[in-house]
Parts: C-alpha cells; sequence; structure tokens
C-alpha cells in the first residue's frame, strides 16, 4: 500500500476579520495558497487528481470547485468541500491521506480556507410565513443543554484568569520573537501574520469579558486566511527529490458536546499510543490556540511538553480562520521538521491537534523522512 507523504504546505497570512484580506473570498484565498504549493513542488496544475477543502462558515456551492477553478487545475478536478467546523483543515488532510494510501489518487492539494469577513449572513425561515430570524451559528448537539457557547465552555474548563492571560502574553510574544515563516505566500502586502503585539498585565486586565475569565484578549480573534498541503506517495516524492513529511498515525474523534474543548485530549492520547511515543518525545507540538483556557487544559491533561507547543505562537496571537486552521498547524510542522538549515539534531516529529465545536478533536503525528 502507497504511504502518504507531505511534499509542499503554503498558505495565506492569517488577517483579522475586516482587515488587509477582507475583499477576498474564501476559494481565492484558497486558490493563492493551491498556487503556492504547486510552485514549491515544481508541479503542473494537471499532476492534481482533487482538491479537498474544509470550510465552516460559506453557504455552501462547494468552494473546492470554486477554489480549483479559480487555482488552474484541469476541469476534471471536481473538488470536495468538507465541514467539520475547526478540526476541518486537519481532517481534509487525512481524507487526503486516506485516499493516496488506497490508490485513489496519487496527488492531492488539501487544507481549509475561511472568510470571517465575508461569511453570509444566516436567516432560519419561517414554516408559518412569518419573518426570517437570524441566527449566527447552526446546532452542534440536539441537545440544547449541550450545546454551549464556545466561550462559555471555556470558560468551564476552571481555568484562572491569570494562567489565561499569562499564557496568551507568551503566545504574542512567541510570535513577534519568530523569523520570518517560510509557510506564508505573500497575499495584499502582507508577508506576515499582522495581529500579534506586546501585551502587559494592565492591558489584559482591562480586556472585554466574554464569560467569567474568559475575555477578549485570551480568546483567538476572528481571522481570514487559506492554508493548503500537498500530499502524494512517499515514491512519488522521492522521485520528485522533495523533502517530505510522513503522515503518521492520527485520530479524528468524537467527545463531549458540551465541552468541545477537552476533545483533542483523547485524539492526543490514541496518537500518542499507536505510535509508541511518550509526549516529552515529541520534537515540537503545534496545539489549537482558540482559547487560552482550552490550551491550558489540553496540555495539563496530556502532558504535553509546553515548551515545545507553539514555539513560533499560536492561534492566540495570530487569528482562528475556522475550516483552514488545522491546515495552518500542519502547514506550520512541514516547514519546521523540513527546514533545509535544520540541524542533524533538530526535531523530526511534529504533532498537530485541534478541537471544534460539537465536541469534535483531531491529532495527527508527522515524521521527516
Amino acid at each position: 500500500m502507497p504511504r502518504a507523504v507531505l511534499i509542499a504546505a503554503r498558505r495565506t497570512p492569517v488577517a483579522p476579520r475586516g482587515g488587509a484580506l477582507a475583499r477576498i473570498d474564501a476559494p481565492e484565498l484558497a486558490a493563492h495558497a493551491a498556487r503556492a504549493c504547486l510552485a514549491d513542488a515544481a508541479l503542473p496544475a494537471d499532476a492534481v487528481d482533487e482538491l479537498i477543502l474544509a470550510n465552516a462558515l460559506g453557504a455552501g456551492g462547494n468552494p473546492a470547485r470554486l477554489a480549483a477553478l479559480a487555482a488552474g487545475l484541469p476541469e476534471r478536478v471536481g473538488g470536495l468541500t468538507i465541514d467539520r467546523q475547526c478540526t476541518g483543515g486537519l481532517d481534509a488532510l487525512l481524507l487526503a491521506a486516506a485516499l493516496v494510501e488506497t490508490g485513489r489518487a496519487t496527488t492531492i492539494l488539501a487544507g481549509g480556507a475561511e472568510s470571517f469577513s465575508r461569511r453570509p449572513l444566516r436567516l432560519a425561515t419561517d414554516p408559518d410565513g412569518g419573518a426570517p430570524k437570524p441566527y449566527l451559528r447552526p446546532r452542534f448537539s440536539p441537545d440544547p443543554a449541550r450545546d454551549p457557547e464556545m466561550h462559555e465552555a471555556a470558560n468551564a474548563l476552571g481555568q484562572p484568569r491569570a494562567a489565561q492571560d499569562a499564557y496568551t502574553a507568551a503566545s504574542h510574544a512567541r510570535a513577534l520573537a519568530a523569523p520570518p515563516l517560510p509557510e506564508i505566500a505573500p497575499l495584499e502586502g502582507l508577508a506576515a501574520d499582522p495581529y500579534a503585539r506586546a501585551l502587559s498585565p494592565a492591558l489584559l486586565a482591562r480586556a472585554k469579558p466574554l464569560a467569567g475569565d474568559v475575555t477578549a484578549a485570551n480568546t483567538a480573534p476572528e481571522a481570514d486566511a487559506a492554508a493548503l498541503l500537498l500530499v502524494t506517495t512517499e515514491d512519488h516524492a522521492r522521485a520528485l527529490g522533495r523533502p517530505a513529511l510522513a503522515i503518521g498515525p492520527s485520530a479524528m474523534l468524537g467527545g463531549d458536546p458540551a465541552q468541545p474543548g477537552l476533545a483533542p485530549v483523547a485524539a492526543i492520547r490514541a496518537v500518542l499510543a499507536k505510535a509508541s511515543l511518550a509526549p516529552d518525545m515529541l520534537g515540537q507540538v503545534e496545539l489549537m490556540e482558540a482559547f487560552a483556557a482550552q490550551a491550558l487544559a489540553t496540555l495539563e491533561a496530556t502532558g504535553l511538553p509546553a515548551a515545545r507547543t507553539n514555539p513560533q505562537g499560536g492561534a492566540l496571537a495570530r487569528g482562528h480562520p475556522i475550516g483552514a486552521s488545522g491546515a495552518v498547524l500542519a502547514c506550520r510542522l512541514f516547514h519546521a521538521l523540513t527546514a533545509p538549515d535544520l540541524p542533524g539534531e533538530g526535531p523530526t516529529t511534529g504533532l498537530a491537534a485541534i478541537a471544534a465545536a460539537g465536541g469534535l478533536g483531531t491529532a495527527a503525528l508527522f515524521t521527516r523522512l
């Protein structure tokens, strides 16, 4: 059976809602990242068998098909759009790997795209003919008692405000200190994620509370971005002479919808068990920071090495483009583990993990070949 590997990974900058990318819709963002992947791998567009794209906020219409056409892929590439909310970008990548490993495809572009700036307004029609009623999000559980708002669920994790704020400040500091990220394909004059800033305790203390100790500061900002990765077989990667990451054990699991923030815990444990790895054996971890409370709770429950988690800053300092966020994590690991100047003792194994509304958690291991 073929082994699925990553041979390229690029993304747009992550820009806060209403910022530099506000006039570009999600499929166009995805097309930009897709073209950058193909250029990196020196592959023609007609080498692509499929494009799988996660999107959570769009109005349907198969954004993956629009992205494929906008990127100049052959018309035979139909495009497949999936919606798994925040885990979708990483899930799309794992779905692509499964197709490659079963021989259904040789080369697939996979990831996610989201535009908070251009999200459609949602209205529920009244079957009795009344006025449509606006709503912000769909249901994630049939039981209203188990379908909390995300910030309320994060607050229920019980992380102290001081710990959340300290974690947030550290994420911003790491992002500010990070060198230019090769994963970013510049767009609209942006070659970096613009959100990170120095956060003082006084500034954090003034942040608007959203629910208890969860504030606007220790919550990742809504953002626009796309991230795509190129998945192919190990044999194809070697023929191309490309640096590659093997896509190792993974888990896409459901958990308690009333507490989505803890959903990645079981997935992380399952992946580490499959690989016979202890948490401190991981060279780098990219953990989604939708909320500082959620990231802290996951680190505590899994024993992941905090010093090697999000070393260049996470979503608290960069932004959360829902459907793209899981793919952004994988993009960062690809470049971190395949950097041409990587010393022999540099990290060879990385873990990406992310939670989603409805109690979903995904984790995946990546290993440098």
